[in-house]
C-alpha cells in the first residue's frame, strides 16, 4: 500500500472511532490484531475502544502528527476530555485532562495487525494533582 493511501485509510479508521462506528471496526483492524505485544483479537479490541468511551463520555482521537512508512503509521493522538472515575488507575473523577498517546500500528493486507501505545500518564497525573 502506499503512503497516501495508508494514511487516509488510518484516518477513516480513526473517525470509526469517534463516531464509535463498532460493527465497522472490523474494516480497518485484523481478527488478530496485537496491543501492546498481547494477542487480544479483535473482539477485545472492540471491547477496549468502548470502554474507552464509557469512562469518557466526550473521548475524541484528534490526529496531531501522522508518519507513515508502509505498512507502518505512527501518530501523535491528542485528547482533551473529562473521565468520569479513573483513567489508566488515576482518580481523575469529571476533571478535564489533556494528554497525548504515541502510538505505532503496523498493517497487514489493508487492516491493523499490531498497535503499541504510550499514553502519557504523568501528564495526567500532574494536572488531577493542581
Amino acid at each position: 500500500m502506499i503512503r497516501e493511501a495508508l494514511i487516509s485509510l488510518y484516518q477513516k479508521y480513526i473517525d470509526c472511532i469517534n463516531s464509535q462506528a463498532w460493527d465497522r471496526l472490523g474494516e480497518f483492524v485484523d481478527h488478530d490484531v496485537r496491543y501492546n505485544e498481547k494477542l487480544i483479537y479483535l473482539s477485545g479490541y472492540r471491547k477496549m475502544l468502548e470502554n474507552n468511551f464509557l469512562a469518557i463520555p466526550d473521548l475524541k482521537f484528534t490526529i496531531d502528527i501522522v508518519c507513515s512508512d508502509p505498512p507502518i503509521i505512527a501518530s501523535r493522538l491528542n485528547f482533551d476530555c473529562t473521565p468520569t472515575g479513573l483513567l489508566f488507575g488515576l482518580p481523575v473523577n469529571g476533571k478535564r485532562v489533556q494528554f497525548s498517546e504515541h502510538v505505532f500500528y503496523e498493517f497487514h493486507e489493508g487492516k491493523i495487525l499490531r498497535v503499541n501505545s504510550i499514553i502519557d500518564q504523568t501528564e495526567i497525573a500532574r494536572q488531577i494533582a493542581l
